[in-house]
């Protein structure tokens, strides 16, 4: 008996659990959920059976189809990172069914009030699984080891409407019974409810679990493609943002192989939402963030995508492993982004990786194990340490291969790869033996123990080979310098030139030099937001007090991790010293509950660790 994963109480003695029948009862009033949840096995079992809960109450655990009550105890000190313990002693059971209440802080769950709507009249909630979060909205073995199967039921006001990552199964009345002891009969029949229903015949890591609820309508933008968001002018923006979605998946599929997961559709969330996108099958969620309004948001789009075979077909066993879901997604990203945008396109976003992938490193000069992309990460929660590291070093990592063996044969490994381990988690030593045997004598040609297990950026890691990209190096090495970019070299740049430009340059710069940039280039006003917080943030660590107002103003607005931690870690580290840890503390006190509870955790964590 062992632990299978350094975030999780799943035990390797212990079956799997292959599917789940969620009932869930949304109380907007109270911010909670009432639950059940029938799980079955693979085969009938005696003994302890281990899951993950965080912030649950557990009501009754019981036999199906008996009822008869199953003994269970839940942890007495929860863990952390893990959460709590609940046991579970089955004897000969093949299946057993939970009732449950959410906490209204859980840590997967964001609800709005009417207040924080776009239409101001309905309240609003989402989930947020990743990494280790589905356990705060059910019982689970809350491991991408652990996939599983589900079918559910949302029990919600009649005037709103859900999606889900699942398909789409109907609307009806609710009636006495159907809640299977979520709530009492009369609760879960209550006058002006309604009943919807999905189901995910796919098995998918818990993670990928989510759901959205809310004032939410919908355009088609393609044959398997609708764009959801609140009814605002934002779905106008994302039908005209993502309108080479279609062309996106028929490129995808020439390079990956079929897509299997029937529907791609798109949710634009609420600008709370703590990452630019998050790949859940069928219901890719998106920052409103990511419409730009010149088609450069599809990249995002690009990436969600991406992720439906390397991610969600083949999935990272643990966290340790999370390069082999981004570091895979963002070679695919990119390579779909080469074929729709064209190359240059494809060079700056590697271009722009670069310079990530640095200041990653940097970042975690003082643990800088974290920098390999095998991890260990027992002890450490994955949300601390998010960062673009396993994306930017694990694309290297596939690009030095493709480099070696030539794009075809790399093309011909890939889809093979996808083949064999399809709805499967595997960790980097399953995919290290299948790279050797499947392109023998690799390791001959690239030390993959330095890639894999070496911290660091490798000897053989490599800049795109771009003339605008040397361009755009040169330009920000010469700013440093004391020469300011010429209207003629710029003219044409768009958002991925500047934000290279921004990226490589100091985080610390004088105030004189940070004013002349803002006055010639509106870097601080500007429509894209990686742009305006690329510079905002060299503003913030540089101590330019000046634009302090709009820093504030940016941390008010979206509650996206990628803009709030350097904004944050910027003034905490400020030139201007008290002055910048005070707005930090103050604005993030004032605005704490508007942000979602994963990046409410990682500020918090930051203003203990700078203040």
């Amino acid at each position: 008996m062992a632990p299978i994963d350094p975030h999780s109480f799943t035990d390797s003695a212990h079956p799997l659990t292959t599917h789940i029948h969620l009932s869930l009862f949304l109380d907007f009033d109270s911010k909670t959920i009432d639950g059940s949840a029938t799980y079955t096995l693979p085969h009938r079992y005696t003994g302890t059976l281990f899951l993950d809960t965080r912030s649950l109450t557990i009501h009754t655990v019981t036999d199906t189809p008996s009822s008869n009550p199953i003994p269970f105890s839940l942890q007495n000190n929860s863990d952390p990172i893990k959460g709590t313990l609940l046991n579970i002693s089955l004897t000969d059971q093949c299946s057993f069914h939970i009732t449950f209440k959410t906490h209204e802080s859980a840590s997967a769950l964001q609800w709005l009030n009417p207040s924080q709507t776009a239409g101001k009249e309905l309240p609003y909630v989402y989930t947020q699984c990743q990494s280790i979060h589905a356990r705060s909205i059910f019982p689970c073995q809350d491991t991408p080891r652990a996939r599983i199967r589900y079918s559910a039921l949302l029990n919600i006001p009649q005037q709103m409407s859900s999606a889900m990552s699942a398909a789409r199964m109907g609307r009806d009345e609710p009636y006495s019974g159907e809640g299977n002891g979520a709530c009492p009969d009369h609760k879960w029949v209550t006058h002006g409810r309604v009943v919807e229903h999905f189901s995910m015949h796919q098995p998918i890591p818990p993670y990928l679990f989510a759901f959205v609820v809310g004032d939410i309508v919908y355009r088609e933008v393609g044959p398997r493609t609708r764009v959801y968001s609140e009814p605002s002018p934002v779905l106008d923006a994302a039908e005209t943002e993502f309108v080479n979605t279609e062309e996106m998946i028929k490129q995808a599929e020439s390079l990956f192989g079929e897509y299997d997961w029937e529907r791609f559709d798109l949710v634009v969330l609420p600008p709370s939402f703590p990452y630019g996108g998050m790949e859940n099958p069928r219901l890719v969620f998106l920052t409103p963030t990511a419409i730009v309004g010149d088609l450069s948001g599809g990249q995002i789009v690009a990436h969600e995508l991406a992720h439906s075979w390397t991610g969600n077909l083949v999935t990272n066993a643990t966290n340790n492993d999370l390069w082999m879901n981004e570091g895979f997604t963002t070679y695919a990203e990119r390579r779909i982004v080469e074929v729709v945008q064209g190359k240059e396109q494809a060079d700056l976003s590697i271009g722009l990786g670069c310079a990530i992938l640095r200041e990653d490193v940097q970042n975690f000069k003082d643990n800088i194990g974290l920098t390999k992309l095998k991890t260990n990460q027992e002890g450490i929660h994955p949300d601390d340490i998010f960062s673009r590291l396993p994306y930017e070093k694990g694309f290297q990592f596939l690009w030095r291969i493709e480099r070696q063996v030539g794009r075809p044969a790399f093309d011909k490994f890939l889809k093979k790869y996808i083949t064999n381990f399809k709805f499967q988690s595997i960790d980097t030593e399953t995919f290290i033996d299948f790279l050797k045997k499947n392109l023998p004598g690799i390791e001959k040609e690239i030390d993959l123990d330095v890639w894999v297990h070496g911290t660091g950026i490798p000897p053989d890691f490599m800049e795109p080979v771009s003339t605008i990209h040397d361009k755009v190096l040169a330009a920000s090495h010469n700013f440093a310098d004391g020469q300011m970019p010429c209207d003629e070299d710029v003219f044409r740049w768009n958002g991925w030139e500047w934000q290279i430009f921004l990226k490589n340059l100091p985080n610390k710069l004088e105030e004189s030099q940070i004013s002349a940039l803002d006055g010639k280039f509106q870097f601080s006003e500007s429509g894209n937001w990686d742009v305006k917080v690329s510079f905002l943030k060299i503003a913030a660590y540089s101590g330019y007090t000046s634009l302090f107002g709009k820093i504030q103003s940016c941390l008010r607005e979206v509650g996206r991790m990628k803009y709030l931690r350097p904004l944050y870690m910027g003034l905490l580290q400020s030139n201007s010293g008290e002055e910048g840890k005070k707005l930090a503390r103050k604005v993030f006190e004032e605005v704490r509950d508007s942000y979602h509870p994963i990046p409410q955790g990682v500020i918090e964590a930051l203003l203990a660790k700078f203040s």
